[in-house]
């Protein structure tokens, strides 16, 4: 199975990406920077070099959220089970370092606020049904802020409270996945811990009965990081016992209703140092009992890190995989989800501007009612400060090519918070509708036209490329 890892904090918007002009043909004058001679492009399609997986790119909700479980009223929201239909097919995890600070209630009353949409959703279709009341809706909105204030100053004093959570909590977080079409990770607390640090097991059993017994379909994880547990909570878990752990939760998994699902692990962070050490020793201890490796990378710090850092190619190049690396506001991650399909093919920039102007290639996802079998998908970044313009190999040099070039809107540059789509600004129609995701045909041996900063799609149509058949 493809190995999965996790984006750091939240990032600035990088990608609502600003060039101060639009695609320029190649008779611009010569006196404008951008009038470079096009970057030649290599690719090699003759077999797919690697196979990712439909459901990258995928997303995490923050267990944090559920330290006061009102907050997760915010799952009932139309909009947001509509943008993240819209992400389908992808895994939602539920985790983070509020997930060994987390312990299941089954006796616990749920909030007022979860009642009141459980009440407005009666002899309704839980999918179908209409939103958080408005006013519960409301005064969450107005709450958030200062909660967000106590999770902030939590982490960053480093001592984290254990928070209870009900019945009616599980069954928010799994209504909002099954409606969204997603797939249920599930994190479960590994710092219950017994006298002599075996994991104390009866609390997941707990939440496992209650699962199984409303069918919910959930594959899990158990802790997050446990390489920090020291200096979170001044326990210290070697790789050998996390491996015993993981062994003993397979095997009450296997016992359940969830023998077929799948376990993932350790969720450690960055493999360097005593974590390397850490995940080694824990897969010979429990290798055999997960379904995939999971690690975070963190390119940057998110809260200290700068437009600039996120120009720099050595920050890119710290992930060895050739897939995407940087995230946006949403539209980025919708675009990918519908263009780009999972055959990856070899690409490359000839010449100097390699670093600095990243392309990745795909066969084009056949689910786009636009397109078919063997249409290639490119996906290019320029971190250069003027326009760069790339040109196609000479065997596709004749095909039409359909441009989705995103930028931002506003004067903000790359800190924007709205995005446009070959110039049309992209937000939702209505809480049910997202918006048009509109191609701009480019005339057959056109260059592909990358402004300062920007990040584009460009679909090859009719490319008959044998490795996409």
């Amino acid at each position: 199975m493809p190995l999965r890892w996790k984006p750091g904090p939240p990032l600035p918007q990088l990608l609502l990406l600003l060039g101060p002009l639009g695609h320029l043909s190649p008779r611009a004058p010569v006196g404008l920077a951008q009038a470079d001679a096009a970057a030649e492009l290599d690719f090699s399609t003759e077999r797919p070099v690697h196979l990712v997986s439909p459901a990258f790119l995928s997303f995490t909700i923050d267990a944090n959220l559920a330290t006061d479980p009102r907050f997760l009223t915010f799952l009932g929201s139309t909009k947001l089970r509509t943008l993240a239909r819209g992400l389908s097919p992808a895994y939602l995890r539920f985790g983070g370092t509020k997930t060994d600070f987390l312990i299941f209630d089954p006796k616990k009353e749920p909030t007022f606020e979860e009642r009141s949409y459980w009440q407005s959703q009666v002899n309704q279709d839980m999918c179908e049904s209409g939103s958080i009341p408005s006013d519960v809706e409301k005064r969450l909105q107005l709450e958030w802020p200062f909660q967000e204030q106590l999770l902030l100053r939590e982490q960053y004093q480093k001592k984290f409270n254990n928070s209870t959570y009900s019945r009616s909590s599980v069954d928010m977080l799994y209504t909002f996945a099954n409606c969204s079409g997603l797939d249920l990770i599930f994190g479960l607390n590994a710092l219950l811990r017994t006298a002599d640090l075996q994991w104390n097991s009866s609390n997941a059993q707990l939440l496992l009965d209650y699962c199984s017994s409303k069918n919910y379909n959930i594959s899990w994880e158990l802790g997050n990081e446990p390489n920090s547990f020291r200096k979170k909570a001044g326990i210290f878990i070697d790789g050998l016992q996390l491996g015993e752990d993981f062994v003993k939760l397979h095997k009450l998994l296997a016992k359940s209703t969830f023998k077929t699902v799948n376990l993932y692990g350790p969720d450690i962070g960055q493999p360097r140092g005593k974590t390397v050490k850490m995940l080694t020793s824990f897969l010979k201890a429990g290798g055999e009992v997960i379904d995939s490796v999971t690690w975070h990378h963190y390119y940057l710090n998110g809260r200290i890190a700068t437009k600039e850092d996120f120009l720099n190619p050595d920050v890119l190049d710290t992930f060895a995989s050739s897939v995407q690396k940087i995230f946006q506001d949403y539209w980025l991650s919708l675009l990918f989800k519908k263009l780009v399909g999972t055959n990856v093919l070899r690409a490359s920039v000839k010449g100097p501007d390699s670093r600095k102007l990243r392309v990745y290639l795909h066969c084009t996802n056949i689910n786009h009612p636009r397109y078919k079998e063997g249409d290639l998908t490119l996906y290019a970044l320029n971190l250069h400060n003027v326009t760069k313009r790339l040109q196609l190999p000479y065997h596709l040099f004749d095909k039409q090519v359909d441009k989705y070039l995103v930028k931002p809107l506003g004067p903000d540059g790359l800190l924007s918070k709205s995005v446009q789509l070959n110039g049309q600004t992209l937000k939702m129609v209505d809480d049910h509708t997202l918006p048009a995701l509109t191609e701009k045909p480019l005339r057959p041996g056109s260059t592909l036209g990358l402004p300062a900063f920007s990040y584009g799609f460009f679909v090859i149509r009719n490319a008959k490329v044998t490795a996409c058949l």
